[in-house]
C-alpha cells in the first residue's frame, strides 16, 4: 500500500498558534482585571448595586479564565511525547469549553437575581455606581485592547477575550443604569442593566461551547466544506477515486486531513500526492495531510499487498 503516514518523530513540527498568542497580553489583562475587581466588590457592597456585583462576579470568572488560558497555553506548548502524539494542544479547547460553561452559569445566576430585583428593588446609590462604572470602562478598554493583540484564532484566547469584552459592555450598561438612577431615582434600571450583562454572557458562552464542541467532536473546521475538498481532489486528471476523506481540527488553527486516493495505473502516484498537498495547502489552508495513495490495480489486488507500485517510503505531509 502506498500509504502516507506520520513518522514517529512527533517533535519535528510546531502546530497550532500558541506561539502567536502572546502571554504578555494575557498577563497585562489579568493584572488590570484583578485591580478593578477588588475595588468593584467593595463599592458594590457599599452602594447595594447588583449590577456592580454582577460585574465583579463576572470579573472573578474573567481572572480565572485568563489564568486558565495561561496554564493551557503553557501545557499546549509542550512537545509531543510517547502516546501523546499531538502533545497537549487540545488542552486549549478544554479551557475554551470551561470558559464557555462558566459564562452560561453566570448568565443563569444573574438572570435569576435580576428578576428578583425587578420584583423587589432595593435602594441603589446611582452616583457611586456611575463613577465605578466609568473607571471600569477605562480599565476594560485597556484589557480588551491588550487581549485583542493576541492571536484570537485560538479558542483559548478567544474565551478570555469574550469574558473581558462582555465586562466592557456590562460596565457601559452599568454606567447608563447609574445615570438613570441618579437623575430619576428609578432603581429598576440597575436590574435591567444586570439582565443586559446576562444576555451578553449567554451569547459569548454559547459561541465558545459551539466552536469548542466542534473541535472535540472532530467536525470539519468552520468554513471548510469536506464535500468541496473531495470534489476538487477527484477532478485531478490522474485520480480515479477519493474516499475515506476526513477533515478535522486537532486544536485552533491546526486543521488536518486524511484520505484514500486511487490513481490511474499509469499515473505517478507520488507526484499526484505532492500536487494534492499543494492544492490542500494553497486553496483550503490545510497543512497537515495524511494521504494513502494506491494505483487502481493495487486496490483490486486480493493478495493484499497494496501500493507495491509506489514503494518509496513517504511521510505524512506537513507544509506548515
Amino acid at each position: 500500500m502506498s500509504g502516507m503516514g506520520n513518522t514517529h518523530d512527533h517533535g519535528g513540527h510546531s502546530h497550532g498558534i500558541t506561539a502567536d498568542a502572546d502571554r504578555r497580553y494575557l498577563w497585562i489583562a489579568l493584572l488590570l482585571i484583578l485591580g478593578l475587581m477588588a475595588g468593584e466588590v467593595v463599592v458594590g457592597f457599599l452602594t447595594g448595586s447588583l449590577a456592580l456585583l454582577a460585574d465583579a462576579g463576572h470579573m472573578v470568572s474573567d481572572a480565572a479564565a485568563i489564568a486558565l488560558s495561561l496554564g493551557a497555553m503553557a501545557l499546549a506548548a509542550r512537545p509531543a511525547w510517547g502516546s501523546y502524539t499531538f502533545g497537549l494542544k487540545r488542552v486549549e479547547i478544554v479551557s475554551a469549553l470551561i470558559n464557555g460553561a462558566t459564562l452560561l452559569l453566570l448568565a443563569v445566576f444573574f438572570t435569576v437575581m435580576s428578576v428578583l430585583r425587578l420584583l423587589d428593588p432595593p435602594e441603589v446609590e446611582g452616583g457611586a455606581v456611575v463613577i465605578v462604572a466609568l473607571i471600569g470602562i477605562a480599565v476594560n478598554l485597556l484589557a480588551t485592547w491588550s487581549l485583542s493583540k493576541a492571536n484570537r484564532q485560538s479558542l483559548n484566547v478567544e474565551g478570555s477575550f469574550q469574558h473581558i469584552l462582555t465586562d466592557l459592555y456590562a460596565f457601559i450598561g452599568t454606567a447608563v443604569a447609574g445615570t438613570v438612577i441618579y437623575f430619576t431615582g428609578w432603581v429598576q434600571a440597575d436590574a435591567l442593566a444586570s439582565l443586559f450583562v446576562a444576555a451578553l454572557m449567554f451569547k459569548a458562552g454559547y459561541g465558545l461551547l459551539r466552536d469548542g464542541g466542534r473541535v472535540v467532536l472532530e467536525a470539519a473546521p468552520r468554513g471548510v466544506d469536506p464535500d468541496e475538498i473531495g470534489r476538487r481532489m477527484a477532478v485531478h486528471p490522474d485520480i480515479d477515486e477519493v474516499h475515506d476523506l476526513h477533515v478535522w481540527e486537532v486544536t485552533s488553527g491546526f486543521p488536518s486531513l486524511s484520505a484514500h486516493v486511487i490513481v490511474a495505473d499509469s499515473a505517478p502516484c507520488h507526484a499526484v500526492r505532492a500536487e494534492l498537498e499543494h492544492l490542500l495547502h494553497d486553496d483550503f489552508g490545510i497543512t497537515h495531510t495524511t494521504l494513502q495513495v494506491d494505483h487502481a490495480e493495487s486496490r483490486d489486488d486480493h493478495a493484499g499487498h497494496h501500493g507495491t507500485d509506489c514503494p518509496e517510503p513517504v511521510s505524512g505531509a506537513d507544509t506548515r
